[in-house]
Order: structure tokens, then C-alpha cells, then sequence
């Protein structure tokens, strides 16, 4: 597998007033994706409670390249651009294209895993984060940090 890769379907609130995809969702859409991803590895939200543990991010970023309306068909790719060999510390990115595979817009994400009970960053990491996250296929410029 090159990347965990699937078909977004918007909505009509998903539009904006120019008649194109709003900025926030595709925030939303890569927030679900991961998601989506975590749980099929088995990071599902009862592993998040019973460990008591959760990812959080730092940064999240879009650069829209093209626009996207509300009938264009859309495929989302997400992968890891990096991570550090114990799993504390990733970023992961998205590119959306459409259905000719031009890239419409790429979201990138800066994340770690908190103890959602002290509240505070987590080390070392849950081996079934660590796991998860090594099963995630990698960016052609992966970086290991």
C-alpha cells in the first residue's frame, strides 16, 4: 500500500458563497480520515479511553492549490512525512485530487499523544501507537527525526 487513500463526498453545507468547497472542511475531511485510519490499526476511541491516551496536534496547515466545487470528485491520500523512532512525535500529510490526480489541496499535520488524564505529553508512547503509526505508509521524503 502506497497510502491509506479514499473518496470524499461533501456536502451541501460544505459550500461556500464563490460556490466552492469552504476552507474548514477540509480540515474536517483529513481530521476524519485520520480518524478512519487510527481505527482500522486499532486505535479506536475505547483503546484511547481505556489507555488514557490521545493524539493531539500542533500544527495544522492547507495549502490549496485548486478548487474544489461540491459535484467534483475528490480522493484524499494521507501518509507520514515524519516521525521520531519511538513514535512521540509525527506529522502526517494529506493531498486531495481530483479524479485526473491533479492535486487540489495538501494538509499537513505536526502531532503527539497526551495523557489525557495528567493532561501532558506522553513517553514513552503505548506500543499499539507505536505500532499504528509505523503501519502508516510513508511520504517519498519520509524523515525519520
Amino acid at each position: 500500500m502506497t497510502s491509506f487513500s479514499k473518496q470524499l463526498s461533501f456536502r451541501w453545507a460544505d459550500i461556500d458563497p464563490n460556490f466552492h468547497v469552504r476552507h474548514s472542511v477540509y480540515y474536517d475531511q483529513a481530521a476524519q480520515h485520520r480518524v478512519e485510519i487510527l481505527e482500522s490499526l486499532g486505535l479506536t476511541m475505547k483503546a484511547f479511553q481505556t489507555q488514557h491516551f490521545g493524539p493531539i496536534l500542533f500544527r495544522e496547515e492547507c495549502i490549496f492549490r485548486k478548487e474544489i466545487k461540491l459535484s467534483d470528485t475528490i480522493f484524499i491520500h494521507t501518509k507520514v512525512a515524519k516521525m521520531r523512532a519511538d513514535a512521540s512525535r509525527w506529522t502526517i500529510n494529506h493531498e486531495l485530487r481530483n479524479e485526473e490526480d491533479l492535486l487540489c489541496a495538501t494538509i499537513t499535520v505536526d502531532g503527539a499523544w497526551m495523557d489525557t488524564k495528567l493532561r501532558k505529553l506522553i513517553n514513552p508512547v503505548p506500543e499499539i501507537a507505536i505500532q499504528a503509526l509505523a503501519s502508516i505508509p510513508k511520504s517519498d521524503d519520509f524523515m525519520e527525526s
